[in-house]
């Protein structure tokens, strides 16, 4: 069917898109004198979509239908016309024929405008070529539109243009609704199998006094009603915590955090965070939990355990791979930290190493150096990255036979952390001190640091059962499963420098 071409708008002059919005003004102007103003009309009553149409051909085969969507091209012929219409679910073709529908009616329909939404009634048939239609007997304009779409065969590339405005990205690139369908769907898988599981799902503060639970720079505000200086949340930890304390024994939260920190490929400074926290179970459980997750959302929204992300299969229904951080390190760099016995000698490897570090760093802080450099980039497979050192985990339980590392995983796909999970600290007297650490290093520069947060210790000093706890990246589970190359893909609305008339 052939199509009518517009270029994008991009390539238009301002006089040329002048013209078009005259144009397309001056005939809502000639339907409203007539009384036919689209605008009017407040709802349509359809009965079917294009995909239950196309689906189901023999179910619906000359039966009348009701179809709701835009114009996306149109082919005059005369007496006759063809239209390719869009609705939610695809596309499908509408022929026009001025003996059916009247001869006035037909005349309206020869005026409307590529991207006109519209309501048809008409019966299935197929043409002679084979392609399912609706023969159409009835035409209702919805809407006009006044502005003209990016033109059919080359779409709306720009990709400054398709993320400030999104809504005329979904409109002429399908793909795109596609994957904010499957991002739906994994959300709705992950809170089906969670909720299969015994968790409740709970909401909880964005605004808060104290921004805790991750190494992270807040946004800040000012609550004028009370006048105190807020923070929005970066992380759902400590009051997700707070209520495994008071009995809720199986909870999560899937939410926004906010961190005041740069923009890439895989960072946004708004972004979609799962935590949740189970009480009576630890990091190993944690681990269980994770890879049967990852296994039942693949399959249930992919069909399919394996993978396949920029080229790179990765196969979720294997086991997980386990490492420590220590064996990842001295598998990948060559250096085992189990043989470094100070921070000077960690140090002095790493200045043979080429790792830069600060002089406030230790040990464990230079060992996580090693892991980022040398280690990260090579976990493409599923895998669960084991036992960190203390210092870069405040809020973890330490492991009983060696107190200077913790009961904590990162999960890792494609090189990329996926998820980040702990066996709970919680001795309140263990967690104050890891709170006064990092009460040292904000007051030496570290703007990541989190405050002691004595709301939470006294909930610790009331008892917190033994817990497991865990972070997933929505966003970047999206990614993947959706073979998304940013995040900014799979955001709706993803965060953008403001253009002058924005502000």
């Amino acid at each position: 069917m052939a199509e009518e071409i517009l270029r994008e708008n991009e390539e238009l002059s301002e006089q040329e898109m002048s013209e078009i919005v005259k144009v397309r003004r001056d005939k809502l102007a000639a339907l409203v004198e007539a009384g036919k103003d689209p605008f009017v009309r407040t709802k349509y009553d359809y009965d079917a979509y294009s995909s239950d149409i196309k689906g189901n051909f023999e179910k619906y085969e000359g039966k009348t239908v009701k179809i709701a969507g835009r114009m996306m091209s149109r082919r005059i012929m005369g007496k006759a016309s063809f239209a390719g219409f869009r609705d939610r679910n695809g596309n499908i073709q509408i022929y026009v024929r001025r003996d059916d529908v009247g001869e006035e009616e037909y005349a309206d329909f020869k005026k409307w405008d590529i991207g006109d939404i519209a309501g048809i009634e008409g019966y299935v048939f197929k043409t002679k070529t084979g392609e399912i239609s609706i023969h159409a007997t009835k035409l209702t304009l919805l809407t006009k539109s006044l502005l003209p779409l990016p033109e059919k065969f080359h779409g709306l590339t720009n990709t400054e243009t398709r993320y400030r405005q999104r809504y005329l990205d979904l409109i002429v690139n399908p793909e795109v609704k596609d994957t904010f369908i499957k991002r739906s769907l994994i959300i709705r898988a992950i809170r089906n199998y969670l909720d299969s599981q015994g968790f409740i799902e709970v909401e909880t503060p964005m605004l808060v006094a104290n921004a805790g639970g991750a190494a992270a720079r807040p946004f800040e505000t000012h609550f004028n009603a009370l006048n105190e200086d807020l923070k929005l949340r970066i992380s759902l930890e400590l009051y997700l915590k707070r209520l495994i304390v008071g009995g809720m024994d199986r909870v999560y939260e899937i939410g926004r955090v906010f961190r005041n920190e740069g923009l890439d490929t895989r960072h946004n400074p708004e972004f979609t965070l799962m935590e949740l926290y189970q009480a009576y179970t630890d990091y190993h459980g944690m681990m269980d939990l994770t890879e049967n997750l990852y296994r039942h959302v693949a399959q249930t929204v992919l069909g399919t355990t394996k993978i396949s992300y920029n080229g790179i299969e990765m196969d979720l229904g294997k086991p997980f791979e386990r490492i420590t951080m220590v064996d990842a390190v001295k598998k990948y760099a060559g250096v085992d930290f189990n043989e470094i016995t100070s921070d000077e000698q960690a140090k002095a490897v790493a200045k043979e190493r080429g790792i830069e570090f600060e002089e406030r760093h230790k040990k464990g802080d230079i060992l996580n150096l090693f892991f980022e450099e040398f280690v990260e980039g090579n976990l493409i497979q599923p895998t669960f990255l084991m036992d960190h050192p203390v210092e870069i985990s405040p809020l973890t339980k330490r492991k009983p036979d060696n107190p200077d590392y913790v009961e904590r995983f990162e999960f890792f796909m494609n090189g990329w952390e996926m998820a980040n999970a702990y066996s709970e600290l919680n001795d309140p007297i263990d967690q104050r001190e890891r709170f006064k650490a990092q009460e040292e290093l904000l007051a030496n520069g570290d703007e990541e640091a989190n405050h002691t947060d004595e709301d939470f210790l006294a909930a610790l000093e009331y008892g917190m059962a033994p817990t497991g706890g865990i972070g997933f990246g929505i966003d970047r589970m999206v990614m993947l499963l959706t073979d998304s190359s940013a995040i900014r893909d799979v955001l709706l609305f993803p965060t953008m420098k403001s253009l002058p008339n924005d502000k």
